[in-house]
């Protein structure tokens, strides 16, 4: 059952933040293993939250699986939760908390899932735990290139 947190600062806003990870379409031109994604569905509710039902696809060398998962995009509170809907995991729980700090602000990723496969878990999970460490790297690196007007302004 891997686990992984990792809380860090970053010199963009919270909502700048939020935005950018919220902006799932995107996640093949950055995120580590994210190889397509499409949005099967999405919802608005009048609280300003949106829900995003999404496909994606990733793969390292040979191995290629693809996995649907249901997206809360929680806009007032600066948070996104993502749960799991099929694919070849027994479960998966992300959860993103973006915070406001002087400098930028604070992002706290997490990430706990299994395989259904012990094979697939054995074969892929080194693999994993590699690219979810370099999720928040990531997404830093993008936020630097589309925000790159707006790096020393504060948060926003």
């Amino acid at each position: 059952m891997p686990t992984f947190r990792s809380t860090r600062p970053v010199r963009h806003s919270a909502a700048d933040m939020f935005a950018l990870v919220a902006d799932v379409e995107r996640y093949p031109e950055f995120v580590p293993l994210c190889e397509s994604l499409r949005v099967v569905r999405r919802s608005q509710s009048g609280e300003g939250i949106e829900t995003i039902v999404a496909a994606m696809s990733v793969g390292y060398k040979a191995i290629q699986e693809r996995f649907t998962s249901r997206v809360e995009l929680d806009r007032p509170r600066l948070r996104i939760t993502v749960e799991y809907v099929d694919g070849p995991f027994k479960y998966l729980e992300n959860r993103w908390t973006f915070r406001t700090t002087p400098t930028g602000s604070e992002i706290d990723f997490y990430i706990n899932y299994e395989f259904k496969s012990f094979a697939l878990g054995v074969l892929m999970g080194a693999v994993f735990d590699k690219a979810f460490r370099k999720f928040a790297e990531a997404f830093e690196e993008r936020a630097d290139l589309v925000y790159a007007d707006r790096v020393g302004s504060g948060p926003s």
